[in-house]
């Protein structure tokens, strides 16, 4: 019998993505590199994609950020670099070491931190993006977008990958998975989930958010969520925003930059 899911305890988050097929490949920029599941599936992780620029889908989610912008899970940083070139204030946040190293060097700020721990202008982001199948930190997409609702302002928003095109809409998927390099798992078992757009829809409305548009680029999938009006304090959710409030998201169109 399996064990049951459990969620990883704080002090080991870290090790997730501090095992040594997720750093080498983010120093050689390539991989291969999976997700290991329990039942011995493989899902790929892009290292490559991610350690480029940012590519036409990418491109969409730049376009609809608002304000200050937090990347979390942000990896080598493709998206906080481009922002940065820009002249867009952002900051990526990753629990690798390498990934943050890696986002500096590319001219991107970036601090070694988990979305679960004390972040930086907290209540003040204009835009997250959980991008890169991020929704599935945690493995719990209530819990986390609950936090988010704690680090965006009231009147921002958060834009969510989730499952690809080709995946059930209603996609809602917890697993435990280790790193493999294509030789095998490697380090400790941590928690996953992917989601696809449907399941989003509820886990976001449970954690006091609203899809406000979603859209297909590509091979990727995208939503957009702004604060519930139905959102209240206890709990973790956030108040509404204020009527009349700029939004730092507008769907399907750009955004505009407001600060």
């Amino acid at each position: 019998m399996s064990p049951p899911l459990t969620a990883v305890p704080a002090g080991r988050r870290h090790a997730w993505w501090s095992a040594d097929p997720y750093t080498r490949a983010l120093r050689t920029g390539r991989g291969p590199l999976f997700l290991h599941r329990a039942d011995g599936r493989l899902l790929p992780l892009d290292v490559e994609r991610w350690c480029a620029r940012p590519d036409a889908a990418d491109l969409t989610v730049l376009a609809r950020c608002g304000g200050a912008v937090l990347d979390v899970g942000c990896g080598p940083g493709r998206l906080v670099t481009a922002l940065a070139e820009q002249g867009r204030p952002a900051l990526g946040i990753d629990v690798s070491g390498e990934a943050v190293r890696r986002t500096r060097r590319a001219g991107g700020t970036a601090l070694v931190r988990s979305v679960f721990e004390s972040l930086p202008r907290e209540g003040r982001w204009r835009t997250a993006l959980l991008m890169d199948g991020n929704i599935g930190i945690g493995g719990d997409p209530v819990a986390l977008l609950t936090r988010m609702a704690q680090v965006v302002h009231p009147a921002g928003a958060v834009i969510v990958e989730t499952a690809p095109p080709g995946t059930d809409d209603d996609l809602d998927e917890l697993s435990q998975v280790r790193l493999d390099n294509g030789a095998g798992p490697h380090g400790d078992t941590f928690l996953w989930s992917r989601v696809g757009p449907l399941a989003l829809n509820r886990h976001a409305e449970a954690a006091g958010w609203t899809a406000v548009g979603g859209w297909t680029a590509g091979e990727r999938r995208f939503v957009a969520l702004r604060p519930s009006t139905r959102a209240t304090a206890p709990g973790g959710r956030r108040p509404a925003a204020r009527e009349g409030a700029v939004r730092a998201v507008r769907v399907p169109g750009p955004a505009g930059d407001d600060g």
